[in-house]
């Protein structure tokens, strides 16, 4: 037979269980929905990319946004898809490598991607690509033999 202090002794410990289990419950529930969040906002990012092409050139001044003013290196000038009347002067773009688009260099991409600025004007008919990147930026991404690639960019 239990007496009232044990009874409520047990009744006391199994209370705290349940609100420790519950706690954890709780946590284990906001931390899911946390990562589910980030698991979306990535697939979102990967899906908005934009497929394009790029080349590079090597003179970077004067440029058609900046004039002499000199820019840096993580550059690139934009083709007429994406020039806007020059409202993308200024703009960033995050830009990753993914295959050759001929057979000379069947391999040539590197890196993670690179983040570039425009700076400047691609305009056709001599420019057949999205970005034209500076040389150091394609550099980053893919082998400079390649002279042009496929690429997935999105504004950052």
């Amino acid at each position: 037979e239990l007496k009232t202090n044990q009874f409520e002794g047990i009744i006391y410990s199994n209370l705290r269980v349940f609100y420790h289990t519950n706690k954890s419950l709780e946590m284990a529930i906001k931390m899911s929905a946390i990562v589910m969040v980030f698991v979306a906002a990535s697939l979102i990012s990967a899906a908005s990319a934009i497929s394009g092409t790029a080349t590079y050139y090597t003179v970077y001044v004067p440029s058609a946004c900046y004039g002499f003013e000199d820019q840096g290196v993580m550059i690139a000038a934009a083709g007429d898809a994406l020039w806007d009347n020059g409202a993308a002067c200024g703009r960033m773009y995050r830009v990753t490598c993914t295959g050759p688009t001929n057979q000379g260099v069947p391999q040539p991409c590197r890196g993670d991607g690179v983040t570039v600025k425009i700076v400047d004007r691609c305009p056709s008919p001599g420019c057949t690509s999205t970005l034209d990147l500076s040389q150091e930026a394609f550099s980053m991404i893919a082998d400079p033999a390649a002279g042009r690639i496929n690429i997935d960019y999105n504004q950052v």
